[in-house]
C-alpha cells in the first residue's frame, strides 16, 4: 500500500474526526456536511470516502477492532462462563455507547471488506465462546449459535428505545444483559 501524502493523511484524519463528532451528536452523516464542517472541498471527502456508508464503517472500525481484540483475550480465559458473559457484556456496552457501531451492526450489508472481516471474527469468537460454555455445562444447551446476534441486537435496540437519555443507556443495557445472562445460565 502506497503511503498517503501528508496533506491527504491530514484530510483523512480531519474527515474521520468530524464524522465521529457528527455520529456522536446523533446528526445524520452526510458527506457534504462533513466537508463543510471539516473545511474541505466536497471532492476531497468523496476521494477518501465514496459513500456515507464507507465513512461510517471507517468511524466504527476502531470499536470493531477493540471488540475483536477483547474477544481474543477472553478466549484465553479458563472459565467458560466468565469468558462468554464478559464478551457479551463488552459487545452490548460497545453497541450502546458507540452510535457508529450500532448503525454498522444493523446494516444489511457492508461496504468495506475490513468491516465484513471484523464482524465475521466477532461472530466466530462469540460462537466459540458459546460452544465452550455449552461444553462446560454453564449455558443452556438449547441456546443455538445463531441466537446470539439477535439477542445482542435486541438488547441494544431495547436500550435505545427505553432509555430516557444517552446517559441511561449503559445502566439500562447492563440491567437487560444481566437478566438475559441469568436466563441463559445452566
Amino acid at each position: 500500500m502506497t503511503p498517503q501524502r501528508k496533506d491527504a493523511a491530514r484530510n483523512w484524519d480531519r474527515i474521520t474526526t468530524v464524522a465521529r463528532e457528527l455520529v456522536d451528536e446523533g446528526t445524520p452523516l452526510q458527506l457534504n456536511d462533513v466537508a463543510r464542517r471539516a473545511g474541505l472541498g466536497v471532492g476531497t471527502v468523496y476521494r477518501h470516502f465514496p459513500t456515507t456508508e464507507a465513512l461510517l464503517e471507517t468511524v466504527a472500525t476502531p470499536c470493531l477492532e477493540a471488540l475483536t481484540d477483547h474477544g481474543r483475550q477472553v478466549l484465553a480465559h479458563d472459565d467458560a462462563w466468565h469468558a462468554f458473559s464478559t464478551f457479551l457484556t463488552q459487545l452490548v456496552e460497545a453497541q450502546v455507547t458507540d452510535p457508529a457501531l450500532a448503525k454498522v451492526s444493523a446494516a444489511a450489508s457492508d461496504v468495506l471488506p475490513r468491516t465484513t472481516e471484523l464482524k465475521r471474527q466477532i461472530i466466530a469468537i462469540g460462537t466459540e465462546l458459546l460452544t465452550r460454555a455449552r461444553a462446560a455445562g454453564t449455558v443452556r444447551p438449547d441456546l443455538a449459535d445463531g441466537d446470539l446476534v439477535p439477542l445482542m441486537c435486541g438488547i441494544s435496540y431495547a436500550t435505545y428505545v427505553h432509555s430516557e437519555t444517552p446517559a441511561d443507556r449503559l445502566p439500562t443495557a447492563r440491567r437487560y444483559l444481566d437478566t438475559l445472562l441469568r436466563g441463559l445460565s445452566a
